[in-house]
C-alpha cells in the first residue's frame, strides 16, 4: 500500500487491485465502527481508498504502509435484489462477444452475485464486480447522448445501473424499475460500497 497526503487531514491509500481496495474499505469501516479509527469519510474507488477527516494522518500513513493487505471481506451484508428485463439494445452485441445466445447471456448475468466495489459518475451509480474476467466487454465506440434511467449496462469488468437519464458509453443489456437514488431515503443511494446485488429476471428471460 502507498498512502499519499491530501490536504491537511486526508490520505489517499493506493493498492494494486480492485479486490484489495474492497478488502481495505471493509476493514477500515469495521475499525471505525469499533472506535479504533476516527475519520469523517471512507471513500473507495477502483484501486484507492480515501480517508478524509483524520486527526493524525501521518500516524495512519505509517501504520497503513507497513500493514499487510487484508483478506477479502466475507459476504455478511444483506442481498439486494434488482428486478430486470433483459431487453437492452446492446444485449445481442454482448452475447456475440461472449459467444452465447442472448438468452444465455441473460442467464449468465442473472446467475452472478455482484458486489458494489465503489460509487461514482452520478449519484446512486454503483460499479458492480462479480463477472469473471472473460466476460469483460468494451465500451461502445460511440457513446449515446442519452441513456434512460434504470438502464442496466456493462463496461470492462463492471456492471452498472444508470440512476437517471444521462450520456453514456456502456453496453445496455436490460432495464430495471428500481429507484437507485432518492434524496428522501436514508441512505439516499440504494447501492452502497460493499453491498451484495443480484439481478432477478422478469418474464421468461
Amino acid at each position: 500500500m502507498r498512502a499519499l497526503p491530501v490536504g491537511d487531514d486526508a490520505l489517499l491509500v493506493e493498492v494494486s487491485s480492485g479486490e484489495e481496495a474492497q478488502a481495505l474499505h471493509a476493514v477500515l469501516l469495521r475499525r471505525r465502527a469499533e472506535g479504533s479509527l476516527t475519520v469523517r469519510e471512507i471513500v473507495p474507488a477502483a484501486r484507492t481508498v480515501l480517508l478524509d477527516g483524520l486527526a493524525d494522518p501521518d500516524r495512519w500513513a505509517a501504520e497503513l504502509t507497513t500493514s499487510r493487505i487484508p483478506e477479502a471481506p466475507s459476504h455478511a451484508r444483506e442481498l439486494i435484489e434488482l428486478p430486470v428485463r433483459y431487453d437492452g439494445p446492446d444485449l445481442a452485441v454482448v452475447a456475440g462477444l461472449w459467444g452465447v445466445t442472448e438468452r444465455e447471456a441473460a442467464r449468465i448475468h442473472a446467475g452472478t452475485e455482484f458486489t458494489v466495489a465503489f460509487c461514482g459518475f452520478a449519484p446512486g451509480f454503483g460499479y458492480l464486480t462479480g463477472l469473471p474476467d472473460r466476460y469483460a466487454v468494451p465500451r461502445r465506440a460511440t457513446p449515446r447522448t442519452a441513456v434512460p434511467a434504470g438502464a442496466v449496462a456493462l463496461a470492462g469488468p463492471y456492471t452498472g445501473v444508470y440512476p437517471r437519464s444521462s450520456p453514456g458509453g456502456w453496453q445496455l443489456i436490460g432495464t430495471t424499475d428500481a429507484v437507485l437514488w432518492d434524496h428522501t431515503r436514508t441512505p439516499a443511494a440504494l447501492l452502497t460500497p460493499g453491498a451484495r446485488v443480484r439481478f432477478v429476471p422478469l418474464g421468461d428471460a
